[in-house]
């Protein structure tokens, strides 16, 4: 009997997304005697960004025993950055152990819902049916929106080409001529593994990233037994990894100061050691202060940039003709096949969904004017029992984002007791909602992200930093962690 058929006509809590949101927020809710209780899923497996990326050299870029879920640990993490296939199996034991398979309905897309004032009900629409729940609990994230650059001729291309979100498996790119567009986080990880089987790599380059040393290794299997053996030592270290992390806020991280100019000191001193051409590493180093965008690390993407087979264009594209690539100078690049490692549209992410709430309201329109917003990430005026995880301003550029998601969920956790106490529902004030905003864009005003001298993904097409939080994972916490019942309406 599959989940649909099982379960009753009206749900309790309808959770999207069976990545660590959806995960961690069912299994919250199982625990707290909560349902009837769904889980949908748009992909044909458990675990959300890290089941959709399968691109070669796939990795986190967060250590293992901080990117896991606090009341879900894992002792045998084989390395110091978990790579993809380990995180997406971690997320299905997680689920298997926790009894949630019998709540997971695959390959079911949300497409919509609407807000039935009349029984305090969500009317949900999917690709697989409609659906009726007392709550929806969003765990989408951001990171599924294949972004594509905006390149004259795209479609042309004669040969196989692909976004790295959605890997082709059957092309075969051994002793072919790869052209990889981007040098973001997915790129630095996919460029040195492509290098290795290809005749040549080209790498397009339009703005260089900040890159820090990784010192990635493997885990010890005596270190993995004394983890299981030994779980205060487990949660030790990942108490160490927290506070290493979290110190990069305190002392000023997102913003520019005396930490920006160090941290930079060690970006360049990484980038000299390992690249001796000072042609080379001048095209290797950013004009923008640290912070600005998404800060990586690697320690063989430079490395790779001096193979014999491996060319850094830093040219802008004219275009993409039917056989490669062509620069604005006239250069062309003849390719085999194409990699688009240019990210994710994430402030996009959210507003295609198609919700409408109290009034006739949809969110698109409840954003409209100033930009994606939500009381601490989490709810929006106008929109009843209805909670997103990891939403607007609540993404980080410094620790765990797993960290996020666990305030997040208490917080729902609590809103959803007082529903069970007799509520027909709860719904942000729009006064509280304003008050959260104004603090957020006060602080970002003079953020990194806002004065560090580039454009990143951080930022929507106005230009406001809709994306992450402006400060410690501690302020969030004190900040989210329990709902403040005063900033509430109960009807």
């Amino acid at each position: 009997m599959s989940a649909q058929d099982a379960a009753p006509t009206i749900l309790e809590v309808l959770i999207v997304g069976a990545g660590f949101s959806g995960l961690a927020m069912a299994i919250r809710c199982k625990q707290a005697g909560i349902g009837p209780l769904r889980v949908i899923e748009k992909a044909e497996g458990i675990g959300g960004t890290w089941h959709e990326n399968t691109y070669p050299g796939a990795a986190c870029d967060v250590p293992s025993h901080l990117y896991s879920l606090s009341f879900a640990p894992k002792a045998d993490w084989t390395r110091m950055y978990a790579p993809q296939a380990e995180i997406r199996a971690y997320l299905r034991e997680t689920a298997e152990r926790n009894g949630l398979m019998p709540l997971i309905q695959l390959k079911t897309a949300f497409t919509g819902a609407t807000w039935d004032e009349a029984r305090a009900l969500w009317q949900v629409e999917t690709d697989r049916g409609p659906l009726t729940a007392r709550v929806i609990v969003s765990g989408m994230g951001g990171l599924h929106h294949p972004a594509y650059p905006d390149l004259p001729g795209r479609d042309s291309f004669a040969g196989p080409a692909f976004h790295t979100a959605v890997w082709d498996h059957s092309v075969a790119l051994a002793g072919k001529r790869i052209g990889v567009i981007g040098t973001g986080a997915s790129a630095i990880q996919v460029v040195p593994e492509l290098a290795k089987v290809a005749a040549h790599l080209t790498l397009f380059q339009r703005t260089p990233p900040w890159i820090m040393p990784k010192h990635d290794h493997a885990i010890a299997e005596a270190t993995q037994a004394r983890y299981r053996r030994l779980p205060l030592l487990r949660r030790i270290e990942r108490a160490r990894l927290f506070w290493l992390h979290e110190l990069r806020a305190l002392f000023g991280f997102t913003k520019v100061s005396k930490l920006t100019k160090q941290a930079e000191g060690l970006a360049r001193h990484h980038l000299a050691k390992a690249v001796k051409d000072r042609d080379l590493r001048a095209k290797l180093t950013p004009n923008y202060r640290l912070g600005c965008k998404r800060v990586l690390i690697s320690d063989d993407y430079y490395p790779t940039l001096q193979r014999p087979n491996v060319t850094l264009e830093t040219g802008n594209i004219a275009r993409i003709t039917e056989s490669g690539v062509t620069l604005a100078d006239g250069t062309a690049h003849e390719l085999d096949a194409i990699v688009y490692a240019t990210g994710f549209d994430v402030t996009g992410s959210f507003a295609r969904m198609d919700l409408v709430g109290r009034g006739g309201l949809r969110l698109a329109d409840a954003w409209a004017g100033g930009g994606m917003g939500a009381y601490q990430g989490i709810t929006v005026a106008g929109f009843p029992n209805y909670f997103m995880l990891l939403g607007p301003n609540t993404g980080l550029g410094h620790n765990s984002i797993v960290s996020m998601i666990e305030v997040q969920v208490q917080h729902v956790l609590d809103c959803l007791s007082a529903l069970r106490r007799g509520a027909r529902d709860i719904e942000v004030r729009p006064e509280a909602q304003a008050r959260f905003l104004d603090r957020i864009r006060a602080r970002l005003a003079d953020s990194i992200w806002q004065a560090g001298g580039c454009r990143s993904w951080y930022l929507d097409a106005e230009g406001r930093n809709t994306t992450l939080w402006p400060d410690s994972v501690m302020a969030y916490r004190r900040s989210a962690r329990r709902a403040r019942m005063a900033d509430y309406r109960l009807g």
